[in-house]
Parts: structure tokens; sequence; C-alpha cells
């Protein structure tokens, strides 16, 4: 019923949107009661191996978690693979947790279109902790922090200028920083980089909610250090809970969505017509051949909507 419901709000097809703007409607009720983690990181950190153990641990402590795991798509032909799920062995035989594998799409930012309800609908079904996994593709991966009450950050270390890596822009909305796969030869790479991490972000702003951002060392592969960083999470609802931060991150998101939600319907109703559709492909053609400016081409696209 959940996988139903989720296929229902991503599909594009204008029955479908009506159907699902309902079913949201009467879920909102039921919502807004679980932990929302992001979690991203580069290619190859392991923030699959990471997820499977942190949502085995939660739902050995009797926690039902579900995840919401972004496939990059592919600029050529859309498709995706969707094979975070393989990478999760011992979650995706958990009675308590749920794997939703979603392909981006034309997204930008490393989330989906339809993550913001496929996690209502998973609260709603009664998760009390939802962790999406982005894409993975680097410094556009911001998208997720409106999305969630705490944003993680994988990291790797030996892998060139850790500080370089990732740029300030995603390193500054993260509440922690997860040094992944510091086992063996690599854990002493693993705490220079910690380090490194700490200095730098002292440099950043003040967090809003009071919460002192934290750099873990882990190895999702071994387990260690993955109850540590689950503490920190922890602590971190203690205080930003109670000081009523959480409460307004929450309120700013759901303005921010219903922006991004308006600008996508106002995209839709605009081409609504085929006569409206000929033209765009038309000015398309033309500002791609040079023969009018992207911005006039906007504005006679408005002009004859209006």
């Amino acid at each position: 019923m959940l996988a139903r419901s989720i296929t229902l709000v991503e599909s594009e097809a204008a029955l479908h949107q009506q159907m699902a703007a309902e079913l949201l409607d009467r879920i909102l009720p039921h919502t807004g009661n679980s932990l929302r983690i992001g979690i991203t990181g580069v290619p190859g950190v392991g923030k699959s191996t990471f997820i499977d153990a942190l949502g085995t641990q939660l739902t050995t402590a009797g926690h039902r978690v579900a995840v919401l795991a972004v496939d990059p798509s592919s600029g050529r032909t859309g498709g995706s693979i969707l094979g975070d799920k393989t990478r999760m062995e011992r979650l995706a035989y958990d009675e308590r947790a749920f794997i939703r594998p979603t392909a981006a799409g034309k997204s930008l930012g490393g989330v989906a279109r339809a993550t913001w309800e496929a996690m209502m609908l998973c609260e709603a079904a009664g998760y009390d902790i939802v962790l999406v996994e982005t894409v993975g593709v680097g410094q556009s991966e911001t998208a997720v922090a409106s999305l969630v009450d705490f944003f993680m950050l994988l990291m790797l270390s030996g892998a060139g200028d850790e500080l370089q890596g990732i740029k300030r822009g995603i390193m500054e909305m993260a509440d922690m920083l997860v040094i992944n796969k510091a086992e063996g030869d690599n854990l002493q790479p693993a705490k220079q980089a910690a380090a490194n991490y700490r200095n730098a972000l002292h440099l950043f702003p003040p967090h809003p909610g009071g919460w002192t951002p934290l750099v873990k060392l882990c190895s999702a592969r071994e387990g260690s250090g993955v109850a540590e960083v689950w503490q920190s999470v922890q602590s971190y609802v203690d205080l930003c809970g109670p000081n009523g931060y959480l409460q307004q991150k929450r309120a700013e998101q759901r303005v921010q969505h219903f922006h991004e939600f308006t600008r996508q319907r106002l995209e839709a109703w605009l081409l609504k017509s085929d006569s409206q559709q000929k033209l765009y492909h038309a000015l398309e053609e033309a500002v791609s051949r040079g023969e009018i400016s992207p911005y006039a081409a906007s504005r006679r696209l408005l002009a004859e909507e209006g």
C-alpha cells in the first residue's frame, strides 16, 4: 500500500496528481511525527553500507525505519539503476524497515521531485525515522537540507585535498560530518582528516539552532562508530527540540515547499495548451540558433500566455 501510494505521488499524469493531492490532504494529520535525517556524500563513500548499519541498529532498538534512496538518472536515456536496496543486505529483509529507491529524474540537488511527499507517506504509515539518501554528486547536494531535521555529510580520507572534496556551500549546511571507512591502514589518515575538518568548521557561521556541528569517525563495514553517530543525533534532537529550532525549521521548510510546488504548477499551467507548447519549442530552437536571447524568449512566451 505504501509503495503504491509513493508511485501515485511520483506520477505526472493529471488524474494521478489529483488523486495524490487528495491522499496527501487526508494523511496530513498523521504526519510530522518522525525524525528526518538526510545523508549525502561523494560516490563511493559508503552511503548505502552506512545506512544498512545504522538502520539495522535502529530497528533492533525498536524503531521503524524508512529509507528513501535517490538514484541518479542518465542525462542521455533518463534511466536509473535503482540498485541501492541491493547494497542494504540486512535492512532489505528487515520487517521493521521500508526501502524505496527513486530516480532523481530532472530534479537538482540530489533528491527526487516527490521526495517530500514520499516522506509524508512514510510518516503516515508509522515509520518514526526516515532516512533520505541523496544521489551523491558533490557540491549541489543541498536540496536535501530543506527536507530533513538533521543533515549528515559522509566523507572519505586519503582522497586528495579533503577540504576541497566537498565545498563550503554544503559543508556549512551539515549538522555532522562522518568520516567513513576509518579502519585498518586508513584509521590514522581518517583521524588527521577529522582534525582538519574540525578546524574548518570553526570558520563557518554559528549554527542557528545553537548546535555545534560534530566530526565523527566510523567504519560502516565493521560497525564501529555507528552507535556514537546515533548518540550524537539524539543529542541534537535533545537540544534543538526543546529550544524550538526544529519546529521553526519545519515551518520554514513547509513554506519553501509551497513556493517550489507553486513554481512547478505555474510551469505546467503555462504549457497546458498545444499552442503554448509549440511556441515554447519554437522559441527553444530560436534560442539554440542564437536568433533570440533567452531573456527575450522568456518574455515572449509569458506575453503570449498573458
